[in-house]
């Protein structure tokens, strides 16, 4: 049984050396190459002094350069630290402070007192000091990276993930998605954050491949890199698809039939998305998955096969259990009327918040993590989710979601992006405040839109105040960043 993503690469690499593995804009990589450059790249570590439990921090250019640094890393029993590219500095210090990284492979140059290089200067066979074979690959319970989050809701935090959870995850996403032997799937999402990269160790694990492009909007390139590998699948954010299908007009539904699954994730669902690509992929699976870089994957619904399921987030996915609780953490039994908390437990969940144990017994519990998703299970085990606790609205004692209001102001033909969040009011608690992007500023009427909503929304839901903004505050995965709309007021 292999106990890291690494070593399920070096099975792969004896098994099918020429099997692709990894493909970019620059090149393609097999198995066999992945693994003889992941040693190179592993003795150069060491070389540099780097040894078991050292923090190397990578920035992210979205190639196999990246994945390969990896790979290295777990093998010379590193912890992985992806960092986003061109981070800001602040960004960067805080986290090389809270790591005491020893290594950082980048590209941008930082002020910082620590080495530094170029990954692609590890991935080089020839002079690598050390011996190449032999290695001991690293166990199952030792980390293997830290992710860091975005922060949509506070500080961005730091999440331990150990070689075990990514396999887990993987399965998650293996078999989460059916996948096939022979897969090869496009991934623009930045592989610096949790959702793209487990997509790639799900691919490791299938022994099948990953195209990996920066974002969506070098067209010509990504439907060559398409058509060249035969790419039989994706990962995409519902944001990315907005933007692909206004750039790409026809040129998606060109590929349709060559299209096993599309996956879904990083942010909600909307559903013009939905609609989108049920257009465009009708005989294609068509994934949406829930889950959080805490516990990633925990459950996957195919929304192309399992039509008029408002709120639902499918199934749990193969490691994950559900449970929902009261907000003392006692379990319910919950339904539409009487949601509750949502909770998962599995092999997936991450070892803990790196060094904040008080922060991690906060969320972490009894083999389950603790979420604040309002939601409930149907009697056929269906998973529901209404939003986030901390983003309800409660108007008079009306919990309301800002997904609801959200869904159907992108209906409004004046408006291109849109975030809903509460406003205090001395009357009535809170109430609904929607921020919206718009056509034409000068065009636009907020009386117009206010009459269109009413067709559309209860009027105990209706927004109160409508503002015209410039752009939706979001991270760099594409999430709300609703804590900077409250501040406006």
């Amino acid at each position: 049984m292999h106990e890291s993503i690494v070593e399920i690469v070096a099975s792969h690499a004896d098994k099918k050396p020429e099997g692709l593995c990894a493909a970019d804009k620059k090149g393609a990589y097999t198995y066999g190459d992945v693994w003889r450059l992941a040693k190179a790249a592993a003795c150069r570590m060491k070389g540099m002094g780097i040894q078991k439990g050292d923090c190397v921090m990578v920035e992210c250019t979205q190639d196999a350069e990246f994945l390969i640094c990896d790979f290295a890393c777990e093998l010379c029993g590193a912890v992985f630290v992806p960092v986003e590219h061109r981070a800001s500095a602040d960004r960067v210090e805080k986290i090389w402070k809270d790591t005491d990284a020893r290594l950082f492979l980048c590209h941008t140059a930082y002020e910082l007192p620590v080495k530094m290089t170029a990954g692609e200067t590890l991935l080089q066979e020839e002079g690598a000091q050390g011996e190449q074979e032999g290695w001991v690959f690293p166990a199952k319970e030792d980390t293997a990276e830290i992710l860091y989050t975005t922060g949509t809701t506070g500080a961005s935090k730091g999440i331990e993930v150990t070689n075990s959870n990514n396999i887990a995850l993987a399965e998650n996403v293996k078999y989460g998605t059916e996948m096939k032997e022979g897969n090869v799937e496009w991934i623009p999402l930045p592989l610096s954050h949790s959702h793209g990269l487990r997509c790639c160790y799900a691919n490791m694990l299938n022994g099948s491949a990953v195209v990996l492009t920066e974002g969506v909007s070098w067209v010509k390139q990504i439907f060559a890199l398409l058509e060249k590998y035969h790419v039989t699948s994706m990962d995409i954010s519902p944001s990315a698809v907005t933007v692909l299908h206004q750039l790409a007009k026809g040129k998606l539904a060109e590929i349709s039939r060559q299209m096993d699954y599309i996956q879904v994730g990083t942010e909600a669902l909307q559903e013009h998305v939905k609609e989108i690509l049920i257009s465009l992929f009708p005989n294609t699976r068509l994934y949406n998955f829930y889950g959080s870089t805490e516990s990633g994957r925990t459950c996957v619904l195919d929304f192309n096969k399992e039509r008029g399921r408002a709120g639902c987030i499918g199934k749990p996915t193969k490691n994950a259990t559900f449970l929902v609780t009261d907000e003392g953490r006692s379990p319910i039994e919950s339904s539409k009327e009487h949601m509750g908390l949502l909770a998962t437990a599995g092999a997936m969940n991450m070892k803990g918040y790196w060094k904040q144990p008080e922060l991690t017994q906060k969320v972490m519990q009894g083999g389950y993590v603790y979420t604040n998703d309002l939601g409930y299970i149907d009697e056929d085990g269906y998973v529901y989710m209404q939003g986030r606790k901390d983003d309800i609205i409660n108007y008079k004692g009306i919990k309301i979601a800002p997904e609801e209001i959200e869904e159907s102001a992108r209906k409004y033909k004046e408006v291109l992006d849109c975030a809903c969040v509460a406003k205090e009011d001395k009357l009535s608690g809170q109430v609904p405040k929607l921020f919206v992007v718009v056509r034409d500023k000068e065009a636009f009427q907020k009386k117009d839109m206010f009459d269109f909503l009413k067709k559309c929304i209860n009027a105990n839901k209706m927004p109160k105040e409508i503002e015209v903004i410039d752009e939706i505050p979001r991270t760099y995965n594409g999430k709300v960043q609703r804590r900077k709309l409250a501040e406006k007021g």
